[in-house]
């Protein structure tokens, strides 16, 4: 074999032998690619497995959070979140729309945060120390599995959270006109409340005709009397003076 044969033989084997090693570098249970996690906090336990957990901060300022995450329920029996709660702050839950708890199906999931989902709210999260940034102690009650815990990113409702954050939460959404809330019509500015006609000033109370502005009533007729008294007067004025003249 020729020099340059050899040469290239040696070549060839050098390349493979990096090929080899560079290929177990991404093999084998310890392999680098199986330590990349996502930014959402996940787990499994039981029939239960929870994903894209986060804490979604309200950047205006109103001091709430609301928790988001995906529940899924691989048993054969329905169960009920019954709690969710985060260093000793617990979390307002609010079913989905139409329904009347926190159901996660069996087959199926339960979505927690954005429109017409359930929510858990967490209404003084800034004074339970939620900072933005912070990875979160979180625990979810299951009604059979019992606690799941983890630790969930805290996040500002901005971006791809900006639709489940605390605005978007039922237990912050504004009064609707009919509830009992002050300052809404049903109130003290409805009509048939203290502001409304029918009361001190509508008509049929002490301005209206009929009271006592009306013609007839207390005001216009002390103006009749008065009008009376004064005709009779010089009625009798007149008498007086017809009386002297016959004499």
């Amino acid at each position: 074999m020729s020099s340059s044969l050899r040469r290239g033989t040696l070549a060839a084997a050098t390349l493979a032998l990096a090929a080899v090693s560079l290929t177990a570098c991404g093999a084998g249970n310890d392999a680098q690619t199986l330590r990349i996690r996502p930014d959402n906090a996940a787990t499994h336990v039981g029939d239960i497995k929870i994903q894209n957990v986060n804490i979604v901060t309200d950047p205006h300022g109103s001091g709430e959070a609301t928790v988001t995450a995906r529940i899924f329920n691989e048993g054969s029996k329905d169960q009920v979140l019954k709690g969710v709660t985060s260093k000793g702050a617990r979390a307002e839950l609010s079913p989905a729309k139409g329904e009347k708890k926190l159901v996660v199906p069996a087959g199926g999931s339960l979505e927690l945060g954005g429109k017409d989902e359930a929510s858990a709210l967490l209404a003084d999260a800034e004074k339970a120390g939620v900072r933005n940034g912070d990875a979160r102690a979180i625990t979810f009650d299951l009604s059979r599995t019992g606690d799941i815990k983890l630790k969930a990113t805290v996040v500002p409702a901005k971006g791809a959270y900006k639709t489940v954050g605390p605005s978007s939460s039922p237990s912050s959404q504004p009064p609707k006109p009919g509830t009992e809330q002050s300052g809404e019509p049903g109130e003290n500015g409805k009509p048939g409340e203290s502001g409304k006609p029918g009361e001190s000033g509508k008509p049929g109370e002490s301005t209206k005709p009929g009271q006592s502005t009306k013609p007839g009533q207390e005001g216009d007729s002390s103006s009749a009397d008065n009008a009376g008294e004064q005709g009779e007067a010089a009625s009798t004025g007149q008498d007086a003076q017809e009386g002297g003249a016959g004499h």
